[in-house]
């Protein structure tokens, strides 16, 4: 099964198409470059996979599901790290906590993960997230996100608040994920992805303009 299947997904916003006709579908192992400039509807396609929107035409589908109507179901599938990190208030502690609640994952391998990024977290278990600097909330986000193990992860601009070496880490953990995925890398820096990514989707005006397999 394929873990999103698109079909003909328009969505308007204030009469404009946002979505226009975007038909594509994203399977196992594919690690997905997708382009584009701003307001090209990358982020709306996202949003719609995540169950964000109902659609003005056409279907989503994830691992079966519809995200609009299914969404606690869908994103049991997926871990998304947006561009810009959540002003959470619980204490890295609490979110922690949060987390194992609402997903299952273990604390101890979210602490593993982070720990491979060089994220302390026991260091700063007490420090609301919101207070953490860019880049260790960057890093605490992807650690919670590869500790889901998930079917599909969403990173938009995954490496915007990291250093170099940061980055070189990341890189290397998820080149390391043994499970069946995919990827899905919103970037406008495709020298960053290019050694992860096996599929580049190019979007422009709402609709998918080139997509090809490499």
């Amino acid at each position: 099964m394929k873990i999103v299947e698109a079909k003909r997904v328009t969505k308007r916003f204030m009469g404009v198409k946002v979505l226009d006709d975007v038909t594509l579908d994203i399977g196992p192992g594919e690690q997905i470059a997708m382009m584009g400039p701003n307001g090209a509807g990358k982020t709306t396609l996202v949003r719609a996979i995540l169950g964000f929107y109902h659609l003005d035409g056409g279907t989503i589908r994830v691992e079966g599901h519809n995200p609009a109507k299914e969404r606690v179901k869908v994103l049991e599938s997926i871990s998304f790290i947006p561009q810009l990190p959540p002003p959470v208030k619980l204490s890295i502690s609490e979110l922690l906590t949060y987390v194992h609640r609402s997903t299952g994952v273990d604390k101890e391998r979210v602490v593993s993960q982070a720990e491979a990024m060089e994220l302390d977290i026991k260091k700063h278990k007490d420090k609301p997230f919101f207070k953490l600097s860019g880049g260790m909330k960057q890093k605490l986000l992807i650690a919670i996100a590869l500790a889901r193990r998930s079917r599909l992860l969403i990173f938009d601009e995954p490496t915007a608040n990291l250093d170099p070496k940061a980055r070189e880490r990341f890189y290397s953990l998820l080149s390391s994920l043994e499970y069946e995925h995919a990827s899905i890398f919103i970037t406008h820096r495709l020298e960053e992805v290019e050694g992860l990514v096996n599929r580049k989707i190019y979007m422009d005006l709402g609709k998918v303009v080139d997509d090809e397999r490499i």
